[in-house]
């Protein structure tokens, strides 16, 4: 979001880490993950820093999570249309199933550049407005 908002400037490490109190070491893992996932570039020397590697609006949520995290939802580090439950249980996979979609619509809708500005379409607004989503 730092660099999203920076709009092509590059951020230092050290930078980013005290805009969002991240430590360094911490931070410096999740960057080369981003880095690795194609989110960011780095670029050394005195001018260098951090930088997205495409458009802030050519970035989704859900691009950023992949890249740190792999897949959007996930049960013990299985997705859930592989999870088999049996008996009373048996609904719950398309239940985790239905989850993860609704995740991925959301998240996919939103680009870095939409969370930065907090312009969000008609659905997440809708989402939003619902008080129960705020407890």
């Amino acid at each position: 979001m730092e660099l999203a908002a920076a709009a092509g400037r590059p951020l230092t490490t050290a930078e980013l880490g005290k805009s969002q109190t991240i430590p360094s070491s911490y931070l410096g893992a999740v960057l080369a993950e981003l880095r690795r996932g194609g989110i960011v570039t780095a670029r050394r020397g005195p001018e260098g820093g951090w930088t997205l590697a495409k458009s802030a609006k050519e970035i989704s949520l859900a691009d950023v999570i992949r890249a740190v995290d792999g897949t959007l939802a996930n049960v013990a580090g299985t997705r859930p249309e592989k999870l088999a439950y049996k008996g009373a249980a048996k609904g719950l996979r398309s239940a985790l199933v239905a989850v993860r979609a609704a995740e991925r619509e959301v998240l996919e809708s939103i680009s870095l550049a939409d969370a930065v500005g907090e312009r969000f379409s008609a659905r997440v607004k809708r989402l939003l407005d619902d008080p129960k989503a705020w407890r």
